[in-house]
């Protein structure tokens, strides 16, 4: 069995090599994105919700084994745990009475090849847990 690769029509293969060479402009531009879901799980404690937060953004830089790129990936997870040391304050003055951390994550991809910049992807979510005001 012989594969032979297909090729697309002039406008589709247009298209897909635009939105290939958006990509990475498109992963700078990513905004945090926070869901509040009340909390359904057991006895519910009156006015208590739970908060999650989610983020993702991509660090341009190097990603070997080097000095340089073990600050790059420190500096990103200081990012996503800074947001998380923040986002309680922020709650608070708009819709939290009180507030509690109740996880908080990071994931980081390596990011390399002929058609992107080196660097990483990094993910970050956190839940909190809040009575509303």
């Amino acid at each position: 069995m012989t594969l032979r690769p297909r090729l697309l029509p002039a406008g589709l293969s247009v298209g897909v090599g635009l939105l290939l060479l958006a990509a990475p402009s498109l992963a700078l531009a990513q905004v945090p994105r926070t869901t509040v879901v009340e909390q359904m799980a057991g006895a519910r404690q009156e006015g208590w919700v739970q908060v999650q937060n989610t983020i993702s953004y991509f660090v341009a830089g190097p990603t070997g084994e080097g000095e340089e790129a073990q600050k790059l990936r420190d500096r990103a997870r200081r990012t996503i745990y800074e947001i998380a040391a923040r986002e309680c304050d922020l709650l608070r003055e708009v819709l939290a009475k009180e507030c509690r951390m109740v996880s908080v994550s990071s994931n980081m991809s390596r990011q390399y090849g002929q058609q992107q910049p080196e660097g990483f992807t990094i993910n970050g979510s956190m839940n909190f847990q809040i009575t509303l005001k």
